[in-house]
């Protein structure tokens, strides 16, 4: 009987991380079309042509205190600076997603494949 109970409890556990994984492979590919399609054109490979000193390159994101889902969210969401609201353009869905991409391309130092 325990024997039972364990073993739909690691079963129920594997489909559960299975199914994170692919919504979060999702996710990504969505934030990457997103980011190419929208974003790449201030910020193509993680640059910044309108202020040159506050790229999306994973050590200024931590000097900026924007190396978080929740901080990339409200910028890509309200704008700030030159930075243009997306709020009502983007969904909220897609904009995390964009977050997502955003923080997986600076941890690997914008150097994947887009």
């Amino acid at each position: 009987m325990n024997f039972r109970i364990v073993s739909a409890l690691l079963t129920v556990l594997l489909l559960w991380s299975i199914q994170i994984s692919t919504v979060e492979a999702v996710n990504l590919e969505q934030g990457k079309q997103i980011f190419n399609a929208i974003c790449s054109s201030c910020h193509a490979r993680g640059g910044n042509v309108i202020m040159g000193n506050k790229t999306l390159q994973k050590h200024v994101l931590e000097k900026y205190s924007m190396a978080s889902t929740d901080a990339i969210v409200q910028q890509v969401t309200y704008g700030k600076n030159a930075m243009p609201a997306f709020e009502g353009r983007l969904s909220s869905e897609q904009i995390e997603s964009v977050a997502a991409y955003v923080l997986e391309q600076a941890e690997q130092g914008w150097r994947k494949k887009r």
